[in-house]
């Protein structure tokens, strides 16, 4: 037990996390698997690009309200036996389905809608609307999330330098940049398709990794002013990973639970949603741990030179 007042050593740390490592000391590794998984979707994106989808590309949106309760199943399966694909969402209690695909001519649209009514189930003609969404909404769609990421980082970077210090900022934007190329990267790979919903989940991933980092950020800034002459500033940010790493794993793991839950239980109108969130949360607890933190100590280490007398004392 650590008595109160009682500043934590190092090594009273390590004695109380049975499957401690030095996680500083291995820092290239985990520099080396992220640049394993991001290189291959850097170039993903640029040989192949993202499955962009009818919001961001253009396409029919049909807004119908069926007579009885209908299932996504079997409105994606009549979609695809008119050789179309789409996104189907239903409210109303089943009965109205909001059918997202392609850009529909007047006889691929005639046979779509003799196909829903012959195979899923009559419709109310009368409340039938469409929507046409053109390419160039998507392109401002595309602009305007760009532009929230640059503005959410932006801010960012000036609450942490006001709060911390500005190579506390750098090194946490690094890190959200490597979550944000890692979740592309991965879809622009499988080619899994990009709704309006994958800008939320990227913008809520941003959000939910930062609050880990600072989190850590915070730790290393009430034992830095705490270290002794000859003391090693490694050693002293390993401490504060390790402080705060019980936090960390429960907090991923209780919200990718709930994701996971949501993944298979919520339907196909979130599906990627979710899939992004997944991917983005683990990458997100993974980047503030081993990322963002060795980041700072690389920057650290080049803006400092070790003190007399003091291994790898870096001090602010």
């Amino acid at each position: 037990m650590v008595k109160a007042g009682h500043s934590t050593t190092y090594e009273e740390v390590q004695k109380l996390h049975p499957l401690y490592f030095n996680i500083v000391k291995k820092r290239l590794w985990w520099f080396v698997i992220s640049l394993l998984i991001i290189i291959p979707g850097i170039i993903s994106f640029f040989m192949q690009g993202l499955n962009l989808g009818i919001d961001y590309k253009g396409g029919t949106m049909l807004d119908m309200t069926f007579n009885k309760a209908v299932t996504q199943t079997a409105i994606s399966d009549t979609l695809k036996s008119v050789g179309l694909e789409g996104h189907v969402q239903l409210s109303n209690s089943d009965t109205t389905a909001l059918i997202r695909t392609e850009a529909l001519e007047e006889g691929k649209r005639s046979e779509l809608l003799t196909a829903l009514g012959t195979k899923v189930g009559e419709y109310d003609k009368a409340s039938l609307k469409e929507d046409k969404v053109g390419p160039a909404m998507g392109q401002e769609l595309t602009r305007n999330a760009i532009y929230a990421l640059i503005i959410a980082m932006g801010m960012m970077i000036i609450y942490i330098t006001f709060r911390f210090q500005f190579v506390f900022a750098i090194s946490a934007i690094l890190a959200l940049l490597h979550d944000v190329l890692i979740v592309v990267g991965v879809f622009s790979l499988f080619q899994w398709e990009i709704d309006a919903t994958f800008v939320a989940a990227i913008l809520t991933i941003v959000g939910y990794s930062i609050n880990d980092t600072v989190i850590i950020f915070d730790r290393i800034r009430e034992n830095e002013p705490k270290m002794k002459r000859g003391d090693s500033y490694d050693d002293m940010v390993d401490k504060s990973i390790w402080q705060t790493m019980r936090r960390s794993i429960n907090t991923v793991a209780t919200v990718l639970i709930a994701l996971l839950a949501l993944f298979i239980l919520g339907g196909e109108s979130t599906r990627m949603f979710t899939l992004a969130m997944l991917i983005g949360v683990f990458c997100g607890a993974y980047s503030s741990i081993c990322i963002a933190s060795q980041i700072l100590v690389e920057i650290k280490k080049r803006i400092k030179k070790p003190r007399r007398g003091g291994k790898d004392a870096v001090r602010a």
